[in-house]
């Protein structure tokens, strides 16, 4: 057994003094927390207000501080001097201030202290939630989060949409400060099993007047139901909501309304210089090229009605090259890019940023030199939001135009009595130039621009049809002609939602034109009087004059003269006035209410797919006939399996991927018999074809054979053998009949009749006897020697 020295033994009892001595601090450092805490929530009943002038005199964490002091947060706004202290007293509140004031803050350091001071962690769950209706101004809080909170032991979490989902799902039970937009909280409350806000400390709204707007109501009202209702409640806004529904909504019973420049000159901020112009529809787009055009050096952020006028004018001014920067920002992007855009925004010094509403609201763009506001804001509340996204901060400065059309310029009024100083100017004419050709021509050459200009023409005639303020705001007085000129459209697009409004639409009627009806009634009645019974009014009548459509209407409105009326009328007196002098009382209104209901409505593409359909009209197919006029029927959409009938005979919503499957393999087995049928038949045609021409062919040539022996080859030029050789004797029959096989043609002359006679002489019919078979003649030449030949030929000449 070996034996521990003693200085082995003293090191051992070091190293457990070291591991104890560890372990202690901890529980010093917890202790000293713990009294921190106590200290800080004694000072906070101490705060006053006027007397805060830097972030140390307010009663914060270390790890604030220095969070705040590395970030150059050292004086506070006078949101935050005011409404940091009540939040810390754990007071609700209303909090109202101009755009660039610091609200952001205002409500992220109570949130980090109160956590703090609760010792909250990871295991606690959700312990503040804050809402914005962007995704935009949701990353921008979170960034602001990390840079000031960073030092905390706090977990925070950006739940928007465009995200991962199944990412945000997994780590909802670990995330402390939640930051999100209202459509995607909802969808992690109704969906997701880990996310529990039961034990929430402060719930936040950025921009609480549009997150309890109409557009969020439904939305909001379920993540309020399933929040609990001991909270504290912070809501921020540049317009902040005095509703009493929205305040019971939120169960806020006595909050506190901290609003510094609730008292002040302006609701803007003051270094903001705010101007407007007013001009046509048709000379916005040369205004704002030769605007960007002139100011290639600044920071320029433009503000349209739709996401589609931005899209097309983002395209158009790419393809232009104005020789700045662009970039564009609306909803119908995916997130990924927006993000891109934002920062890439956020980077540069010299660009033109073209945004829809998405970016009014909350976004802090730095050094923004001018915001221009190419449609007519909704209203007071938009404009602020608007013009507030620049001269931003205590030294910020910045400009805003705002441009008008002649009748939009009431507007200026409203924003007057809000307190908002804006002066009118005018352009000069001398430096706009408007690209319209450049533009005409890039239309004609490329089909998706010209498309987009089209989708921003309706979109932005939409935008103006459904705005709420219809006295700034008529659709009946925008010129769409040349609007449609100055997007590059030579014809504008058809604007069906408003020509099915616009029946409805009555103008006002003038008192001269009613005394002019009366006048052509009256001159009316004299000609009919004077011109009642003559012949040629009446071959007048039958060809009808071109007429006005103010002529057409006043013949509408006169009753009295119904020229086909059989009852009244007579074969001699084709017009016959019966009471002449009479007072006409006519009921203008109730008929041109009659005359609008019996107007036929323009029949639509879907109008007439409606009819097609009630009427069970099989649009697009094809019927073949065969000769006897019986209806041919597709073999393809004939099913032969059992398992296919089934499948059609089955009423079952939806279909069924898998037994779908099963029938198409089963018909595939039958396709593939029907289809070796086709091919069997192809080839049978194909050779009964062949052997068809191959007869003919062959008849062709018998016909051409059997001529030719019928006929006989021609003989007439051959010389008469017996005035040549004299006739035949009897004697020289035994000459004869020795070279009767030599002589083919003497003996079809000949022998042939004589046999037949031969035969009739006998009592014999002929009919009865059978043909004797032809022998075939042996050619003796080849075993004759020289002389025997000779010897015959000689014999044969004699003969």
């Amino acid at each position: 057994m070996k034996q521990n020295n003693p200085e082995e033994k003293a090191k051992q009892k070091k190293s457990k003094k070291d591991k104890f001595k560890l372990y202690k601090p901890k529980k010093k450092k917890s202790s000293e927390e713990d009294g921190a805490i106590q200290y800080l929530q004694a000072q906070y009943d101490k705060i006053n207000p006027d007397a805060v002038k830097t972030f140390k005199d307010f009663p914060l964490s270390q790890k604030t501080l220095k969070g705040l002091k590395d970030n150059n947060y050292v004086t506070p706004t006078e949101i935050q001097r005011q409404a940091i202290g009540y939040a810390l007293q754990g007071k609700d509140i209303l909090g109202a201030a101009k755009t660039g004031s610091g609200k952001t803050l205002a409500f992220l350091i109570p949130i980090l202290e109160n956590l703090f001071c609760k010792k909250w962690t990871r295991l606690d769950g959700v312990g503040a939630l804050v809402i914005s209706p962007t995704r935009e101004l949701a990353y921008q809080i979170y960034e602001t989060l990390r840079k000031v909170g960073g030092l905390h032991d706090f977990s925070a979490g950006l739940i928007i949409g465009g995200q991962n989902l199944k990412f945000e799902r997994k780590r909802m039970d670990q995330i402390n400060i939640l930051i999100c937009t209202p459509g995607r909280l909802l969808q992690h409350m109704d969906e997701n099993p880990l996310f529990d806000c039961s034990h929430l400390q402060i719930l936040v709204l950025d921009e609480a007047d549009r997150c309890l707007d109409m557009g969020f109501e439904t939305t909001m009202n379920a993540i309020i139901e399933n929040l609990p209702q001991e909270r504290q409640t912070l809501l921020f806004s540049a317009t902040q909501t005095k509703s009493v529904k929205d305040l019971a909504r939120l169960s806020l019973s006595f909050p506190t309304y901290v609003a510094p420049h609730e008292q002040a000159e302006t609701v803007t901020p003051e270094s903001l210089q705010q101007s407007y112009i007013v001009c046509e529809i048709d000379e916005k787009i040369g205004i704002l090229w030769s605007f960007i055009r002139n100011h290639l050096k600044q920071k320029v952020l433009v503000f349209m009605a739709t996401c589609k006028q931005v899209k097309y004018t983002y395209d158009l001014f790419c393809k232009l090259r104005p020789g700045v920067s662009l970039l564009a920002l609306y909803g119908t992007l995916h997130q990924e890019k927006r993000e891109r855009i934002y920062n890439e925004f956020c980077r540069k010094s010299n660009v033109v940023l073209f945004a829809t509403d998405l970016a009014s609201r909350g976004l802090d763009f730095p050094r923004v030199n001018w915001v221009i506001q190419m449609d007519c804001p909704e209203d007071v509340e938009t404009y602020i939001h608007r013009a507030g996204r620049t001269a931003r901060g205590v030294l910020g400065k910045g400009e805003g135009l705002l441009m008008l059309l002649p009748h939009e310029e009431k507007i200026v009024e409203d924003l007057k009595k809000s307190k908002i100083p804006i002066n009118k100017i005018a352009v000069d004419p001398s430096k706009v130039v408007a690209p319209q050709r450049k533009i005409e021509g890039l239309l004609s050459d490329n089909t998706d621009l010209k498309q987009t200009a089209q989708r921003a023409f309706v979109s932005y005639v939409k935008s103006i049809f459904l705005m709420k303020n219809k006295e700034v705001f008529n659709v009946h007085l925008l010129d769409t002609d040349a609007y449609a000129r100055s997007l590059g459209l030579i014809i504008p697009p058809r604007i069906r939602f408003l020509h099915k409004n616009l029946k409805g639409y009555n103008p006002p009627k003038k008192e001269p034109d009613v005394e002019q009806n009366y006048d052509v009634i009256d001159k009316l009645k004299a000609k009919v009087e004077n011109d009642g019974g003559t012949d040629q009014s009446s071959d007048e009548d039958e060809k009808p004059a071109p007429q006005d459509k103010k002529t057409k209407k006043l013949t509408k409105e006169l009753p009295k003269f119904d020229f086909h009326n059989d009852a009244d009328s007579e074969e001699d007196e084709f017009l016959q006035v019966k009471k002449a002098n009479v007072d006409v009382k006519l009921p203008i209104e109730e008929e041109d209410h009659i005359t609008s209901k019996k107007k036929k409505k323009p029949l639509t593409k879907a109008a007439v797919a409606k009819k097609l359909l009630k009427k069970k009209i099989k649009v697009n197919t094809q019927v073949k006939f065969t000769e006897d006029g019986d209806a041919i029927e597709d073999e393809k959409k004939d099913v032969k399996s059992d398992l296919a009938k089934q499948f059609i005979n089955e009423n079952v919503g939806g279909i069924d991927i898998e037994k779908a499957k099963e029938v198409l393999k089963e018909e595939d087995k039958f396709d593939k018999i029907r289809f070796r049928e086709k091919v069997k038949a192809k080839h049978k045609e194909q050779k009964r074809k062949l052997k068809n021409k191959k007869k003919e062919e062959a008849e062709e040539q018998d016909d051409f054979g059997s001529q030719s022996e019928s006929d006989g080859p021609d003989l007439s030029w051959l010389p008469d053998p017996d005035k040549i050789y004299g006739k035949k004797d009897s004697g020289s029959e035994n000459n004869q009949s020795n070279t009767e096989d030599v002589s083919d043609s003497d003996e079809d002359k000949y022998h042939r009749p004589m046999k037949h006679k031969l035969v009739e002489s006998k009592g014999i019919p002929q009919d009865s006897v059978a043909p004797r078979k032809k022998k075939k003649l042996k050619d003796i030449s080849g075993s004759l020697s020289i002389v025997e030949a000779e010897a015959l030929a000689m014999k044969l000449l004699q003969s």
